[in-house]
């Protein structure tokens, strides 16, 4: 994985083989980041990024200079590598990682953020109540918006703000706002 724009454009994030996150593909991640771009001026943005995995949307957020990001993962040895490349790409002071599961998070979560990101694993079936809890808890700013990554197997346009959804491969990017 590489960081594709920014200050930190060409870094590689590299992961140990036995790493339990599968990371969004530069192809999709390429595509999201296009669509953001139309979308928001990423300077001095709140961004949570929710089952961070590899860091890999956390960071090129931070690559693109966009303000204050939040990394949340269940998993210690992921938080704990998130933190690691945060040392080694010079950004502990633009991320805070959080070891928590995801859901618990966004249960106790008081603060609103211009973008929300979650991306849990696929097989898991908590999608839906991702979008429900940030929704309840109005966890999004004015004109602010969700990303739920998911597969292709799974349709999240039933629930409520839901705007759109766009597909690269097998990875689909579900867009929601308030």
């Amino acid at each position: 994985m590489r960081i594709i724009r920014g200050i930190l454009k060409t870094k590689k994030i590299t992961v140990p083989k036995s790493f339990p996150s599968r990371p969004t593909t530069d192809f999709a991640k390429e595509g999201l980041f296009n669509i953001l771009e139309n979308r928001f001026d990423f300077i001095n943005l709140d961004l949570l990024d929710v089952c961070a995995g590899t860091g890999n949307i956390s960071f090129e957020w931070l690559s693109r200079e966009a303000g204050n990001v939040v990394a949340v993962d269940a998993n210690y040895n992921v938080t704990k590598h998130i933190r690691s490349l945060a040392k080694d790409f010079g950004m502990l002071d633009a991320i805070q990682v959080i070891h928590s599961d995801g859901i618990k998070f966004l249960e106790k979560c008081d603060q609103k953020f211009d973008v929300i990101f979650a991306d849990p694993p696929y097989e898991v079936k908590f999608h839906e109540q991702i979008v429900q809890l940030v929704n309840e808890k109005k966890l999004l700013k004015e004109d602010g918006l969700l990303i739920v990554e998911h597969g292709k197997r799974t349709d999240l346009s039933h629930l409520k703000g839901f705007e759109f959804a766009r597909g690269y491969g097998n990875v689909v990017f579900s867009f929601f706002s308030e």
